[in-house]
């Protein structure tokens, strides 16, 4: 049976609903690597793994990439990782040789429609990275626009009471971000083997993906975390698309939450607007929706143990301890002193 979702969003983002700028250039596809690309298209999809590894495609609304432009103003971008994503530290608890991660997200920074081939190739050869490219006028309407103006406040509890925190619903604002989900639906579909690869998108920028994943893959493997808290039904009933967002979700395998409040929020929102009932039986909770079962996780992030190692063992943070330590003593050694001096006063009176 199909789902419910796929029809209205698959017809924003074709540009039958409310008109806005389309996209005049098709996003370039990257060349094929062995072992990394499958080769997908558009009219149908044959089966050719041949990787003994499994398989992440991580997803997120940015790339955990830093890239600058070169120094003597030739053509050309410098990349390297971002080692404060916290995507780029999701894959130390992956293992090293047992699974192989690819990326697909947003660069922070604009590339010329000109250079963007050459530049997905690059982050695909060196870092595994599938770079999703957006128009300007269509990133701010999705970024600045719906995520931070209408999603953002709201699962953070702030009602749209005035412009300030989202005003009113703009409803060209959420045909943006069904139109760039759909987006990264078509990058991912470059590089998908949906069979064997599993597919894990992050946080509420992509709330809506698992639904062109799952229309266009229906045995694909889909996970989504929120990184965000999700409110509760009283707050989240005043979002128009409401049901919407909570019917693309349940596309998704797995769906996993920071902790068991936001998970039960979720669970009650769609219980109350859906009519859906759920199982709660020995730590696993599940919601049966159109012939699956979608698990619900509480999957706290941790802190990344190596990193902070990486920092105590710069030389300057051993030169701000040992100097942190010598103030320590002396401060220890001054107050020994003075409660010495304190006894011996009383001892005297």
């Amino acid at each position: 049976m199909v789902s419910k979702s796929y029809s209205n969003l698959l017809e924003l983002a074709s540009g039958e609903g409310d008109s806005f700028g389309r996209i005049g250039r098709r996003i370039p596809r990257v060349m094929n690597v062995a072992g990394v690309m499958s080769d997908v298209d558009d009219e149908g999809y044959t089966s050719s793994s041949s990787s003994q590894r499994d398989r992440i495609i991580i997803v997120a609304n940015q790339l955990p990439i830093r890239a600058q432009r070169k120094a003597d103003d030739s053509k050309g971008w410098i990349f390297s990782w971002d080692e404060n994503s916290l995507l780029l530290q999701l894959k130390d608890g992956l293992g090293d040789d047992e699974i192989e991660v690819i990326y697909v997200g947003c660069l922070k920074e604009e590339i010329h429609p000109n250079e963007q081939d050459e530049v997905s190739q690059i982050l695909l050869e060196t870092y595994k990275c599938v770079p999703t490219f957006l128009p300007p006028d269509l990133f701010s309407r999705y970024y600045h626009g719906f995520c931070k103006q209408q999603l953002w406040p709201l699962f953070h509890y702030m009602l749209p009471l005035s412009p300030d925190l989202g005003g009113r619903f703009n409803r060209s604002l959420w045909q943006a971000y069904v139109s760039v989900n759909k987006i990264f639906a078509d990058r991912i579909m470059e590089v998908i083997n949906p069979e064997d690869d599993f597919v894990w998108v992050h946080d509420y920028h992509l709330m809506v993906l698992p639904t062109f994943l799952r229309k266009r893959f229906n045995r694909a493997k889909l996970g989504f975390f929120l990184h965000s808290p999700f409110p509760s039904s009283e707050i989240y009933k005043t979002l128009p698309v409401r049901e919407e967002i909570l019917r693309a979700l349940l596309n998704s395998d797995l769906i996993g939450f920071h902790t068991f409040d936001y998970a039960r929020h979720f669970l009650s929102c769609c219980s109350r607007m859906l009519g859906l009932t759920y199982e709660s039986k020995r730590g696993y909770i599940g919601l049966e929706y159109y012939g699956r079962t979608v698990s619900i996780k509480i999957l706290p992030v941790g802190i990344h143990m190596g990193q902070l190692q990486s920092v105590l063992s710069l030389p300057e943070t051993e030169a701000k301890s040992e100097a942190f330590g010598n103030g320590a003593a002396a401060c220890s050694a001054s107050r020994v002193a003075g409660e010495g001096r304190v006894g011996a006063d009383s001892q005297s009176s």
